[in-house]
């Protein structure tokens, strides 16, 4: 005979979920519908909508090239790579199958413009275009213009869009009597400084409102990352020690195995400064430091990230750390140095490797560290945020060496190992008081079933319903900008000439070490997949 559980035991499982609605009418237009990221990413993205039911019901998918293209022809290539992803547990997609009838339902929707980005008789065309789709395929005129594109293209494009009359929508108050929406999506880089950023702006500023213009950051996309906030704001256990009374610091990881690959040409120009930490890792930041929002309309929290950005220090050159990847090894694999990747300089100065330390002027932040790294060829992929607690009293542990008590981790992982993780003291058994380090853990598998994701799908659905709580606005932009500039300035006048100074498969520079080891603290160990 078994035991029966006691009446109070509660079996948890994940509610069930809930169902979003397919956006209204619209058409996408794609700027460099033959390159990469569209193939690998957008489209990708658009078929998962299609699947799961979440693409709008009256929809047009216009891809615009300098490549000469029907609408076949594109179709076919888009196919063929996401073909590609079914059974490849490397790709971005974790596809089994693809399915017929999403894939016919958003194939149907394709048509192509082709013309040079610079030539003002594409926007006329494209103009018409769009005038037959919104007839043919009953959009209502809506357009989303997604700048799949080099960053120097995003004002000349907006300016011939602008020129053509493609932007122009109602004032918001009029918007259900007057017209269609128009929005516009671009990707990073956001400018490469506080003044090209500030120039972006302005140039965009001068033809769309705020509320038109969707900065991206695929990082955001990342459900573990919009889960920080649920985490934080949702559950009262941790909220009331989010703070500088309990917290010691904070530790950003966002560590890659990869080498620059075959991107050296944008690489070489940019370094993992500007690539990374004004967007993704200064994102991460605010999702952790910002103060609980009002609600969850997105200007209060995009109001409560801007606070974040506007507080924090701007950084001083003696609290970054710089490093470039020599040759090593990645598990049992030799990898060659970042000078001897395609396109890069045989001298280059370029960093591929980040640590910092910032400060928040905030009463729940003063005087708790924030350090941040980030690099390619790292002995690890893997992105997380470490929050370590402050030790607890040690007196009635007075006969327990202290240096053998471990300090409290609350460990978010966002990639590749999705979850969080809590560790804290034990007492192992026995007659003794011998205390052990344990942890608890959450791993997103366990609960929920993956599904197919690229981490575009929910951008680019925000987009078409035209939620922007995961996106920049402008004034966050430059004040991310602010932050980083005098580093920029401090490195750009000051070339590094001990290049590269740390082999492939490590974690960095010494140096890197040395900038915590200033504080008496250390770096965790990256994770290994």
């Amino acid at each position: 005979m078994t035991d029966a559980p006691p009446a109070t035991t509660t079996v948890l499982a994940a509610p069930p979920r809930r169902q979003a609605a397919p956006p209204g009418p619209c058409a996408m237009v794609i700027f460099g519908a033959g390159g990469d990221l569209t193939k690998r990413l957008l489209v990708p993205a658009l078929y998962n909508l299609a699947r799961t039911g979440l693409l709008p019901e009256h929809f047009a998918l216009v891809g615009v090239d300098l490549a000469a293209m029907t609408a076949e022809s594109w179709a076919g290539e888009l196919h063929a790579m996401l073909q590609s992803f079914v059974g490849n547990q490397e790709s971005e997609d974790s596809l089994t199958q693809i399915d017929a009838k999403a894939w016919q339902l958003l194939a149907g929707a394709m048509s192509t413009v082709q013309g040079d980005l610079n030539d003002a008789a594409l926007y006329q065309r494209l103009k018409d275009h769009l005038q037959a789709v919104a007839h043919d395929r009953g959009t209502g005129g809506n357009c989303l213009f997604y700048l799949a594109v080099a960053d120097r293209f995003f004002g000349p494009v907006a300016a011939q869009l602008g020129h053509a009359g493609l932007l122009a929508q109602p004032a918001e108050k009029d918007a259900a009597e007057a017209g269609p929406w128009r929005r516009l999506v671009i990707e990073k880089p956001f400018g490469h400084g506080v003044d090209s950023a500030r120039a972006l702006n302005r140039e965009l500023r001068g033809l769309l409102e705020e509320e038109q213009i969707f900065r991206i950051d695929h990082f955001l996309g990342k459900e573990t990352v919009q889960n920080i906030m649920a985490f934080r704001f949702s559950n009262g256990l941790f909220e009331p020690i989010w703070n500088r009374d309990r917290i010691d610091h904070v530790q950003i990881t966002v560590a890659e195995e990869l080498g620059v690959e075959h991107r050296g040409k944008f690489y070489e120009p940019t370094g993992a400064l500007r690539d990374m930490v004004p967007n993704h890792v200064f994102q991460i930041l605010a999702m952790v430091a910002m103060e609980p929002p009002g609600g969850f309309g997105s200007e209060q929290i995009r109001n409560r990230k801007a606070d974040v950005f506007a507080q924090l220090r701007t950084l001083r050159p003696e609290d970054a750390v710089r490093g470039q990847y020599g040759p090593g090894s990645i598990g049992d694999r030799a990898v060659p140095a970042y000078r001897s990747e395609p396109d890069v300089a045989p001298d280059s100065k370029t960093e591929t490797f980040v640590a910092l330390r910032l400060g928040l002027d905030t009463w729940r932040w003063a005087g708790v560290p924030f350090y941040l790294r980030t690099g390619k060829r790292m002995s690890g992929r893997a992105t997380e945020v470490a929050i370590r607690f402050k030790p607890a009293p040690y007196a009635p542990f007075a006969d327990t060496d202290v240096a053998s008590l471990a300090p409290n981790w609350l460990v978010l992982n966002i990639q590749p190992d999705e979850g969080i993780s809590l560790q804290f003291e034990v007492k192992r058994p026995g007659p003794v008081v011998d205390l052990a380090a344990v942890q608890m853990a959450f791993r997103y598998r366990d609960w929920f079933p993956r599904e197919p994701n690229v981490g575009y799908e929910t951008l680019i659905y925000d987009c078409m319903i035209g939620d922007q709580t995961l996106f920049q606005r402008g004034d966050m932009v430059e004040e991310t900008w602010r932050v980083v500039q005098p580093v920029l300035d401090a490195w750009a006048s000051t070339p590094a000439p001990y290049f590269p100074n740390y082999a492939s498969g490590h974690d960095g520079p010494e140096a890197a070490h040395h900038l915590l080891a200033e504080d008496g603290r250390a770096w965790r160990p990256v994770p290994k997949g």
